[in-house]
């Protein structure tokens, strides 16, 4: 992307993994400072370009470039794997690559595209302590003391996970915000609700932190892989169908490995007006 300037607007691009939508940003040529409120802005899908999450693209000492994430409620978010995939896939093509690596707040992440064309990304190693997800307190994350015995994933951001009958039948805008914002979960949480159909296949949907429902979460894929497996489900491969695709996850012995597709849908340019509305 090219250097932009409140003065002459600001560039972006738009793209999604599987229904899970996003805006870039590139930030390493300098222009507008992304904040909470820029990102609510640019997030309001009447007012503004709306998204799941918003990936800001910026310079990252020893890796190819760095990735900051934002939710549409200008929060950040730790991780997205999605969208991590998506900008992979961007800065490869500008670099003539089929393999890059980045800097999030999990630490140094290994992308390459695959013969097939998806690109895959490596999330790194699960977390799986209570600390580390983060809980409140000290308790089983594999059998939280919450309804319907869900287990606690972190992938560089909080994940609960429910095992049901049947993920079509839940009712995620009346059940997600209550997972969300438990006392137990100190950061809020992201949800997902999986159903096993298949020796390892699962059906996913997602109530996201910060956002509400979406077509697709990498890393909630990814934490749902993990719980299946360590609750005996599942290998450690899965395929999982999600409300706007299909996602893969292998769970190696150097990370969590994420593999589906990834769009470029259209680029644009907010308008200085917009820019200055923003609080």
């Amino acid at each position: 992307m090219a250097d932009s300037t409140p003065q002459t607007g600001l560039r972006f691009m738009k793209m999604h993994g599987a229904g899970n939508d996003f805006v870039v940003i590139d930030s390493r040529a300098g222009g507008a400072a992304m904040t909470a409120g820029l990102a609510r802005a640019i997030g309001d899908r009447n007012r503004g370009v709306g998204f799941d999450q918003l990936a800001e693209i910026t310079a990252a000492e020893g890796t190819d470039f760095g990735l900051l994430f934002w939710n549409a409620d200008g929060s950040q978010a730790g991780a997205c794997g999605n969208a991590t995939r998506c900008v992979a896939d961007h800065v490869m093509r500008g670099l003539g690559l089929d393999r890059v690596t980045l800097t999030t707040a999990r630490g140094r992440l290994l992308a390459e595209r695959r013969a097939d064309g998806r690109v895959w990304v490596n999330m790194g190693p699960p977390q799986l302590d209570w600390r580390e997800v983060p809980l409140a307190r000290a308790v089983d994350p594999l059998h939280l003391p919450l309804p319907g015995d869900p287990v606690a994933v972190g992938m560089g951001n909080p994940h609960c996970v429910r095992f049901v009958p049947d993920a079509e039948a839940v009712d995620l805008a009346a059940l997600g915000p209550g997972y969300e914002h438990d006392p137990l979960f100190p950061e809020r949480t992201n949800v997902e609700f999986a159903s096993l159909t298949r020796p390892d296949r699962l059906r996913l949907r997602v109530w996201e932190r910060g956002t509400g429902i979406t077509l697709a979460c990498g890393s909630g894929a990814c934490a749902t892989a993990v719980a299946a497996h360590l609750r005996g489900m599942t290998g450690r491969r899965v395929v999982l169908d999600l409300d706007g695709g299909v996602l893969e996850v292998d769970w190696q012995d150097d990370g969590v490995w994420l593999t589906g597709p990834v769009a470029h849908v259209f680029d644009g340019m907010l308008s200085p007006a917009t820019l200055a509305a923003a609080p």
